[in-house]
């Protein structure tokens, strides 16, 4: 369903695109994410604890901004990890004003066993376009967040 606004032809082609990749994405994370439930894990929770076993230890503001999270919301999502004993917070001995998050033994075990059903889930999803339309999205989706990047640095 598109959108029930009458603007001009360019106002209602841009929602309703707008609103048809807005509801893909959400229906695609829903069913993606869905085997997050079983671990009691939240998407943001699994992006950081992703994050790491890939990337390694990184500071909070480093995740929130490659998982395009606020500092605060961060800071409540580590917590929690924490708490679960998933990861933890290293002081930095040369620089004590740095942190760095790190994944524990069980959080390094529960990501590893997420991990393939996760890759399963988003393969399976995408299995609805081909290979060409799979690349064009990918293109399409660079260029559509790109000129957000450009149009925000330039306000």
């Amino acid at each position: 369903m598109g959108t029930k606004y009458r603007g001009t032809p360019a106002q209602v082609r841009a929602l309703d695109a707008y609103i048809k990749l807005m509801r893909a994405a959400d229906a695609l994370s829903s069913r993606i994410h869905a085997h997050l439930a079983n671990a009691k894990l939240s998407v943001s929770q699994f992006g950081v604890l992703e994050a790491l076993l890939h990337l390694g230890p990184l500071c909070q503001s480093d995740l929130a901004h490659k998982l395009l999270k606020s500092g605060g919301n961060m800071t409540l999502v580590i917590d929690n990890l924490e708490k679960r004993g998933l990861v933890e917070r290293v002081r930095s001995v040369a620089d004590r004003r740095f942190i760095a998050v790190h994944l524990t033994e069980t959080g390094r075990e529960l990501v590893g066993r997420l991990i393939a059903p996760h890759v399963h889930g988003v393969v399976a999803a995408m299995d609805a376009l081909s290979a060409d339309e799979q690349e064009t999205l990918d293109s399409l989706c660079r260029k559509l967040g790109t000129a957000q990047k450009a149009s925000k640095t330039s306000r």
